[in-house]
């Protein structure tokens, strides 16, 4: 059982690193590869498409994340504002926008450090909010 929580926690970091290196403009294929590594990452962490995670409330994606061990929160959390910036970046919304900035918030809250670039893009989201 442990072998299989850090093998999940090894996807979900990988796959955050994956989204912010797409956010640098870091892309290390091609679009129909890195949309095809994507959809199988969803998959795999959420079990389900990021069309169906979106659809779900900041409250039941939060309810998600805490049933999960608790040393995996940061982990998750910084994924999920990486995942909602990355769609934000893509097709703006104000679902997208708050989305992103309530889970970097509660990263940056529960990890206790300071991340400029967190900073900036949570910056960035508050002018499309406003």
């Amino acid at each position: 059982m442990i072998h299989d929580k850090d093998y999940i926690i090894r996807i979900v970091k990988q796959f955050s690193e994956m989204i912010a290196n797409m956010l640098l403009g870091k892309n290390e294929g091609t679009p129909s590869e890195e949309q095809m590594v994507f959809e199988t990452q969803m998959k795999d962490i959420f079990k389900m498409s990021f069309e169906e995670l979106s659809a779900m409330s900041i409250q039941e994606i939060k309810d998600w994340v805490e049933s999960k061990d608790e040393p995996h929160h940061i982990a998750y959390y910084e994924l999920l504002g990486n995942l909602f910036f990355y769609k934000f970046k893509e097709n703006p919304s104000k679902d997208l926008a708050e989305k992103a900035q309530n889970f970097y918030e509660i990263w940056l809250q529960k990890a206790q450090i300071f991340s400029i670039p967190v900073m900036g893009r949570i910056g960035e989201l508050k002018k499309h909010l406003a």
